[in-house]
Order: C-alpha cells, then structure tokens, then sequence
C-alpha cells in the first residue's frame, strides 16, 4: 500500500474514517481489502490526533481573576 498525501480537512478525513470502519464491519469485505483498509484507517486515525493536539494546544479561555476582570489564558487540562 502506498503511502496517501494528508488531505483534505478535519471532517473529510473523519467521514473517510467512519466509512473505512463501515468496510471494516462488513462481513463482505475481502481479508486483503480489510487490511488495507485497516492502515489506511490507522494512518488516518494518527493525523486526526495530531490535527486534535495541535488545535488543543492553541485554545485558549476566558477566565475571571480576583478582581472580576475577564483575562485570556491558555487552556490547561485540569
């Protein structure tokens, strides 16, 4: 299998995704097609979590301080 080029946007490459577990969840699917499919669905899976991580890290919240004001933070995992 060759390796696919990163494209299309967030919600292309997860409509992509559901539609290889589809295939997946088949039980039509030849063995050969499902483990291609299964790396395709794992490559894609890695650059949706990265995409995930990277839009993570540039959020950033409104919170209140002491003296009521609204301040612009970075979100942090609590």
């Amino acid at each position: 299998m060759h390796k696919k080029e990163k494209t299309g946007n967030f919600e292309t490459r997860l409509k992509k995704l559901e539609e290889i577990v589809e295939k997946l969840e088949s039980e039509e699917t030849p063995i050969e097609a499902s483990l291609e499919l299964f790396e395709e669905g794992v490559t894609i899976s890695k650059e949706l979590s990265e995409k995930l991580e990277e839009v993570k890290k540039k959020i950033e919240v409104l919170k209140k301080d002491a003296q009521g004001k609204l301040k612009l933070e970075e979100y942090k995992e609590e």
